[in-house]
């Protein structure tokens, strides 16, 4: 599909009136993301948590721009649905111009959106100051309207996930930010860390632009999520880790005991390699 076709329907997935709510689980590689694509998603986001451990880096700014950008390519190239690039808090030093130099990197690697994190701050600040994340937005989507793609940028802001200040203020803090990231060119608001529901159904009516929140164990179900207002539910690195932890236990198994019940459940190889045929990634 065209690149302006992948980002045309890649937005109109956050639709309010889209049906079914838009999920995004989370790739980390080729592999991941054509199983993920197989199993019905309409979209794929990556996990830059999930893409820095394969990649024998720590999550947090552990990649460079260039290994990110090339990881998220990897994927875009595995899969014919649009791909979404996490590229965390934009990496370099994080000024306007590095945002805007990553929005060009995954934009050259055939990402028609991307998540860009508040956090970290500067000087041991959990969060950046709103308006500084806001000029950072702003840089981006110039990036993308210079390179011609109608770029989807989820800002993502941390202060429900880090806590911070007091929990009275939290609430009308991520709705300021969602405001000012909003107006300067943002599309979708992504505010990880929230799990009640009567939080998100005021998030979603507050902000005013389609909400993201990460799904998974103590959170509501996709279908209640999009009662809430939610429009789009990802699940971060839960699916990466989840791997990691299957992998830990039959490894543990197969070196401990030496019995094989956790290998009982496995893709065939025949159909392992049939999600790599030409045939497959032409369709």
């Amino acid at each position: 599909m065209p690149r302006h076709d992948l980002a045309a329907r890649f937005r109109a997935l956050h639709a309010a009136d889209a049906d079914p709510i838009l999920v995004l689980p989370n790739a980390w590689d080729a592999m991941s993301a054509r199983l993920i694509e197989v199993a019905g998603a309409q979209a794929i986001a990556t996990t830059s948590a999930g893409i820095s451990w394969a990649l024998g880096r720590p999550d947090g700014q552990g990649l460079s721009r260039d290994a990110m950008a090339a990881a998220v390519r990897v994927i875009v190239d595995a899969v014919q649905v649009p791909v979404s690039a996490d590229v965390e808090s934009g990496y370099g030093s994080g000024t306007p111009d590095d945002v805007a130099e990553t929005v060009r990197a995954v934009i050259d690697a055939g990402a028609v959106g991307l998540n860009l994190e508040d956090a970290p701050g500067v000087n041991g600040a959990l969060v950046l100051d709103a308006e500084v994340q806001a000029a950072r937005i702003a840089a981006g989507r110039a990036a993308a309207h210079s390179a011609g793609v109608d770029l989807f940028i989820n800002a993502r802001t941390d202060i429900y996930l880090k806590k911070v200040g007091d929990e009275a203020t939290r609430f009308d803090e991520t709705v300021r930010r969602a405001k000012l990231y909003l107006a300067a060119g943002a599309d979708g608001i992504f505010v990880p860390g929230v799990s009640d529901a009567p939080t998100i159904q005021k998030l979603a009516a507050a902000v005013g632009a389609p909400l993201n929140v990460i799904g998974g164990p103590g959170v509501p179900s996709v279908p209640e999520l999009r009662t809430l207002g939610v429009a789009r539910v990802s699940v971060g690195p839960g699916l990466a880790r989840s791997v990691m932890a299957h992998i830990r236990n039959a490894a543990a198994e197969v070196l401990g005991p030496g019995t094989y019940a956790s290998l009982t459940a496995q893709v065939p190889s025949p159909e392992a390699n049939a999600l790599f045929t030409p045939r497959n990634l032409s369709t």
